[in-house]
């Protein structure tokens, strides 16, 4: 290993394609900053192209279209601190390109359909974030913007969801079960049969018992809190708000769960809202609002997708600032 990385802090960041992860990247760089971290895309492990998926109906959800062991093979090389000849997926003409080379950096991020899915490289994954988007949600997201954007038929939109949903179901989904994070988007309860999907409902789910991690909680720890903070604190125009806290068990273990109905109208006001979430993991008093602030044109920074990418970056810094600390003091005692 480089005497420069005593310690890789590798972050696994999952989902579907238009779900949300680049603006969480965006988020991440915030706190990490570009010269500490190093993104690699997972669709650069194709191992067809686009022509080849065509010809034999593979999809790149499905397994059989990615390399998993050089993934895993080029992974475990970067965070043993050893530089690697990456492949290239070239998204604009659909061909595999030539390689390029990857330095070992602090931060590892590795993103994309299938960062869970092989255990060989979830063992190696410190933190993880899966996102959740429900089918309604989905669907109103890219009908938008594929008609709007794109000029697409409406038809045409729900028979490609529908086209990647088996496989979806089958490789993508499951991986929900080994995040640490997962955040889910769905239709809000404020409004009776919204078609819209303007409004949402955002849960943060984190998982309880790892290593380091001590998840955010609403008022008082262990209890189950439901609050409409709407008031002379906090603005709320039609539909209002509503937060939720509390303990769930999701895939046979226990999660505590953050949840966020409705939409913030100002967000200098979340100071109010912070200032009754524990466990933040910010450095000082209002570092979570000011962060969501500096970038209010992110999507979803007026719901609880902003709030809650916001909160588990900062959980991600925590656990970085952790184990790097540790392998220092290790480091020192030999």
């Amino acid at each position: 290993m480089t005497s420069k990385l005593e310690r890789v802090v590798l972050i696994g960041v999952a989902g579907d394609s238009g779900c949300g992860k680049s603006t969480f990247l965006r988020r991440l760089i915030d706190l990490f900053g570009e010269e500490l971290m190093t993104v690699i895309c997972l669709d650069d492990y194709h191992s067809l192209d686009r022509k080849q998926r065509k010809e034999t109906g593979i999809t790149a959800l499905d397994p059989r279209a990615n390399n998993f062991d050089l993934m895993y093979e080029q992974i475990k090389a970067l965070k043993e601190g050893q530089a690697i000849d990456k492949p290239i997926y070239n998204h604009e003409t659909g061909n595999i390109d030539p390689p390029e080379r990857v330095e070992p950096n602090h931060i590892l991020v590795v993103e994309g359909l299938h960062p869970l899915y092989d255990e060989r490289v979830r063992e190696l994954i410190d933190f993880s974030i899966y996102f959740d988007i429900s089918d309604e949600v989905k669907i109103a997201w890219k009908i938008q913007r594929d008609m709007a954007e794109r000029g697409h038929r409406y038809e045409d939109v729900l028979a490609q969801i529908n086209s990647r949903k088996p496989d979806f179901t089958n490789y993508i989904e499951p991986q929900r079960e080994f995040a640490d994070v997962v955040l889910q988007v769905l239709p809000t309860n404020l409004i009776k049969d919204d078609k819209e999907r303007k409004v949402l409902r955002v849960r943060m789910l984190q998982r309880e018992g790892k290593e380091g991690f001590d998840p955010v909680y609403l008022f008082d720890e262990g209890s189950t809190i439901q609050w409409t903070p709407c008031g002379r604190k906090l603005t709320c125009s039609y539909p209002g708000m509503q937060l939720y806290y509390g303990s769930d068990v999701y895939y046979g273990r226990y999660v505590s769960v953050l949840e966020v109905d409705g939409q913030f109208d100002n967000l200098e006001e979340l100071i109010y809202i912070e200032t009754h979430l524990s466990k933040t993991s910010t450095k000082y008093k209002g570092e979570m609002t000011h962060l969501l602030l500096q970038h209010r044109e992110y999507p979803g920074s007026n719901n609880g997708t902003g709030l809650f990418q916001v909160l588990t970056g900062l959980k991600m810094r925590a656990a970085y600032e952790r184990l790097t600390s540790r392998e220092a003091k290790l480091a020192a005692k030999v």
